[in-house]
């Protein structure tokens, strides 16, 4: 997928202000539009100018685009950082717009899975207020125990001079024992105000644990390496294993083998029916530092002769 510099398709800087982004728009919108335009790619070009134009007039999706930064260039290969848009708050169930086949892959990428209108219903003087949506990052001990937290959003708005400002609150947060992965917070009366007797939109908060480095998260199930000596593993032992909640023992089970998952059940992300932690058995082998380290490994050479770790490979 091709990165869309709509700044270089407009011809404008990245400082260029609302009144420039419009007025870039529309000298290029006449000289490119199909119905008179002699240029031979000139309905690809109508394509991209409209496109750039409705990321670049709208503040969300302008502060969205702006996002994620200026190191690249029109043309390069390009994903979406994953998480790009967590911290920050957004009107609607999304960006506003409907599915349009005219959008390139980059934009869908970026815009489209926040492409659902949201139904407003509304009587004379009695607007309900929208939704908002944003996405947290919580750690993942908050998920095994709930927490109390204070999250900051910002949200883009054009001031009085019609310049992209972003809008900062802080809010506070409970967050529930085992909430996970892609679950939703809804904040009642958090969204936009209503008008007359409208009610106020709620807030709906994506919930996303972050990355660890010591435990993978998969639904409900958390796994965690486990290093274990060559005799642990080979003779049993009871050794210390990190939790997210602290340490326990676990029993290490006689001819235990590197790959193997030992799992302890209901020790995984608490629910009705929680999940489990496996420890992912790792084999850390000491190094041949000293003539009796070399010599420690020979008799066992010695003593293993018939083995051949690559038997089966």
């Amino acid at each position: 997928m091709e990165y869309q510099d709509y700044y270089k398709i407009l011809g404008l800087e990245r400082a260029a202000t609302p009144d420039q982004i419009k007025q870039a728009y529309r000298k290029l919108a006449r000289k490119y539009h199909p119905d008179v335009s002699k240029e031979a790619d000139a309905e690809k070009r109508f394509k991209e100018i409209g496109e750039a134009y409705a990321v670049l007039k709208d503040p969300e999706k302008k502060a969205a685009y702006d996002q994620m930064g200026s190191n690249w260039s029109g043309g390069q290969g390009f994903n979406p950082p994953p998480n790009w848009d967590s911290g920050y708050e957004f009107r609607g169930n999304g960006w506003g717009d409907g599915a349009n086949p005219d959008h390139s892959e980059f934009f869908e990428s970026i815009f489209g899975r926040r492409a659902q209108q949201a139904n407003q219903q509304s009587a004379q003087f009695n607007i309900p207020g929208e939704d908002h949506h944003a996405k947290i990052e919580i750690d993942l001990v908050d998920s095994y125990l709930g927490a109390q937290r204070s999250i900051g959003l910002k949200m883009p708005a054009l001031d009085e001079q019609g310049h992209l400002r972003m809008q900062e609150r802080t809010l506070e947060v409970k967050i529930p024992k085992g909430i996970r992965n892609g679950q939703h917070l809804r904040l009642a009366g958090q969204g936009s105000p209503g008008f007359g007797n409208g009610k106020a939109g709620d807030l709906y908060l994506e919930i996303v644990i972050k990355p660890n480095s010591l435990f993978k998260v998969d639904g409900k199930d958390v796994t965690v390496e486990l290093n274990l000596a060559p005799w642990e593993a080979a003779l049993g032992a009871t050794v210390d294993l990190p939790t997210p909640t602290g340490k326990v023992e676990l029993n290490i089970p006689a001819n235990t083998m590197a790959g193997k998952k030992l799992r302890l059940k209901g020790k995984g992300i608490p629910s009705q029916e929680p999940g489990d932690l496996y420890a992912a058995i790792r084999l850390v082998t000491p190094p041949a530092a000293s003539d009796s380290d070399k010599e420690a490994y020979q008799a066992m050479a010695k003593s293993f002769a018939a083995f051949n770790p690559r038997a089966n490979g």
